[in-house]
């Protein structure tokens, strides 16, 4: 993998072989994904097919600009985070995180956000800037295990006070805090927005903004290209979206193609209009070429058989037929050219 050959891994694991680097990195990416892929230069987990032709230095700055602002929005337990993920938070890098790592094992798990300022070179203006998204659950301040920045306790604390109650006690509980008037809290320095966001966050304390991570469920006995049939009805996830269509892992080792005009019954200019990278999404087999490897596939309800949808640019939608075109003799095809070429020809002869 990308990661066991990397300087990271050698550095973590300086004694291990790159394939045992390897196993231990996918382990750890079913504990904490985000923790774990963020060792991996964003280029190197595939961002389409046109990738390499762009700018990559934009590139770069584009996708690490991604990254960072997942981290942020996810936020990092300052007590156990790796330095390469602590250097993905805003207002630290990797010297700064090298040194929260080196102070962490020094003196031990830090007990406030405020002991960030005992880190060497990490001074006011880092910490303003990343103490919001590093948590501390379990430590001497409730409201340091929450997204509430330290400059913000304040607010925090009178809307605590306005409910008579203890702050651990009064975070998570909606109902006494949906019940509070935000504008009251309202002063020169903080503004409704961020009242609203700071009884938000006390309302689901340290919640992971992440949805739940839904996966294809594979068909039992389907391993290999060998083993598909044309017509079967499969569960699959979509790895990449194109102009042309979408490509779904289906478990074979081998992902098929949904061509633009199986995606619906109803016309689709792009495939990005219909599916994204992630989707789990219900195939139909259309095709297998097993010596060329390809596997047509279809969403369609009628299995790709009824012709490619009407609608489009190329349907005059009035119901009365078009006078026929002149026809342009055609060059002649190899007559064999694969069932994927034959699908995909066939489709756009339909249309």
């Amino acid at each position: 993998s990308v990661y066991s050959a990397s300087a990271t891994a050698a550095a973590e694991f300086p004694g291990l072989d790159v394939s045992l680097r390897g196993a231990v990195s996918i382990a750890r990416r079913l504990q904490d994904p985000l923790a774990e892929l963020v060792k991996i230069e964003p280029k190197s987990i595939g961002v389409g097919q046109y990738q390499h032709d762009v700018d990559q230095y934009r590139l770069g700055r584009s996708l690490e600009a991604v990254v960072e602002d997942a981290v942020n929005a996810v936020g990092v337990d300052l007590n156990t985070a790796s330095a390469p993920l602590l250097a993905r938070v805003s207002g630290l890098g990797a010297s700064l995180a090298d040194a929260i790592v080196a102070h962490r094992d020094a003196t031990g798990p830090f007990a406030s956000r405020k002991d960030l300022l005992k880190v060497a070179r990490l001074g006011p203006r880092a910490f303003e800037q990343s103490a919001g998204f590093l948590r501390i659950a379990n430590g001497s301040e409730p409201l340091d295990a929450s997204s509430v920045h330290p400059e913000a306790y304040g607010v925090a604390k009178k809307i605590v006070a306005a409910c008579g109650r203890d702050v651990r006690s009064l975070m998570g509980d909606s109902a006494a805090l949906k019940a509070l008037d935000p504008r009251v809290f309202v002063d020169e320095r903080f503004g409704l927005p961020t009242v609203r966001d700071i009884l938000a966050e006390l309302q689901k304390p340290g919640r992971d903004p992440r949805p739940g991570f839904k996966t294809a469920t594979f068909a039992d006995g389907i391993d290999d290209i060998k083993d598909l049939k044309p017509g079967m009805l499969l569960e699959g996830t979509v790895t990449n979206v194109a102009a042309f269509g979408a490509f779904v892992d289906i478990g074979v080792h081998q992902d098929g193609l949904v061509h633009v005009s199986q995606l619906a019954d109803r016309f689709i200019k792009d495939a990005h209009e219909v599916v994204k990278a992630g989707d789990v999404v219900k195939v139909r087999v259309v095709d297998v070429d097993i010596k060329r490897k390809r596997i047509a596939l279809s969403m369609r309800k009628d299995g790709g058989e009824g012709g490619a949808p009407r609608g489009g640019p190329r349907d005059n939608g009035g119901g009365r037929p078009r006078s026929p075109a002149p026809q342009q003799r055609q060059p002649e095809r190899p007559a064999q050219q694969g069932a994927f070429g034959a699908a995909l020809a066939d489709a756009l002869k339909r249309k």
